[in-house]
């Protein structure tokens, strides 16, 4: 058989593409390294504006995982002995990837879309259509997506080149804390950040499930123990906390300019390009970018256009519709390396002027 889109990585932006694209009525075939459910270095933060689209994906035998989910209705910045507050309005809400990543890909199956997990991607040959190798078997397919996230063996040499001697990892643990606040709290420190919110994840009550997802440098700290001390706010509101989870790390995180197509193979989620984490909108941007992608292809699969135009027309509208978020994030990031000299003016004027803090926020949106 001949897929029509084969998708290496069942996380929320290739399953977001697949089940979009198998409702167009395209043959596709979903292949995942690893196996469902499992934890991932992830803020599990939903922004209201992708919760829509996430209900249309879901089956309706997960559609509790976005009424049941905490609804994050605060952003709360501690840096340099300074607590900005602003509200978020619409309220996003707190899903756990352990959970959300299995419901997606149970939604796939359920769709008729041909789902392998367990199963490592070892070759790409072809500019569409496209071979697949695997360990022990080989698709073809018209069209190919790289869901496979931001570090993989499909990272282009481009990417590749960016990774500097200073080493930046995620790491990210569950806990229990008897009374959290519904707010996303982000802990700022020299040399990374840590975030803390309740999450909604199976058998747990609301508030009382944290997730702790912190991005640094190597140097700074590299277990979540460590972590945790880098900030003296963070640190006091830690000890009372219960771990739930053993920490998960990833590495390395490598900012880059968006990277939507690679030799026609359409790029979606982190594979595209990684957004700064304290930003919040990666899980949205994965969904998004996977949905742009599967909506690009349809005159494609109906044999109205080239994959070379279907190509052109994701690149143009992923820059159009998504890459702002890039461009200010990056301004952010950069603005936080500022001296604390320097910063602490601003900051005071912030938390001052809570119309500014409002402002950062919703500029990511």
């Amino acid at each position: 058989m001949i897929f029509d889109l084969a998708i290496i990585g069942g996380g929320p932006a290739g399953c977001a593409a697949a089940i979009l694209a198998a409702q167009s009525g395209a043959r596709v075939l979903l292949l995942e390294r690893s196996r469902f459910p499992r934890h991932k270095v992830c803020g599990e933060f939903v922004s209201a504006e992708s919760l829509g689209l996430l209900a249309d994906l879901l089956a309706s035998d997960f559609q509790h995982l976005i009424s049941d989910a905490p609804r994050i209705s605060e952003t709360r910045i501690f840096v340099d002995g300074t607590t900005l507050r602003t509200g978020i309005d619409p309220p996003a809400a707190s899903i756990a990837r352990f959970d959300l990543d299995s419901a997606l890909w149970k939604t796939c199956i359920a769709a008729g879309i041909e789902c392998r997990a367990e199963t490592t991607v070892r070759s790409v040959e072809g500019v569409g259509p496209f071979r697949i190798g695997t360990d022990n078997q080989v698709f073809e397919s018209r069209a190919l997506m790289n869901a496979s996230g931001r570090w993989s063996s499909f990272t282009s040499p481009a990417v590749r080149a960016r990774v500097a001697n200073t080493k930046w990892i995620g790491i990210k643990a569950h806990y229990y804390e008897s009374a959290a606040s519904p707010s996303v709290d982000l802990y700022f420190f020299d040399g990374g950040y840590c975030g803390v919110q309740p999450i909604c994840a199976a058998d747990n009550g609301f508030g009382t499930r944290i997730n702790a997802c912190a991005m640094l440098r190597a140097d700074v700290a590299n277990t979540m123990s460590d972590v945790l001390r880098q900030h003296p706010v963070l640190y006091e509101r830690s000890r009372a906390w219960t771990p739930l989870t053993e920490p998960v790390s990833t590495s390395p995180l490598v900012f880059h300019e968006p990277e939507p197509v690679q030799n026609k193979m359409l790029q979606i989620g982190d594979a595209a390009t990684f957004v700064d984490p304290f930003v919040g909108d990666g899980i949205s941007l994965a969904l998004r970018s996977g949905a742009l992608a599967a909506e690009c292809l349809y005159s494609f699969f109906r044999g109205e256009c080239s994959l070379h135009q279907a190509a052109a027309l994701y690149r143009s509208a992923y820059r159009e519709r998504l890459s702002h978020v890039f461009t200010i994030s990056s301004v952010l990031r950069g603005l936080l390396r500022w001296p604390r000299i320097v910063r602490r003016p601003m900051l005071s004027l912030a938390s001052r002027t809570p119309y500014l803090t409002r402002q950062m926020v919703k500029i990511t949106r």
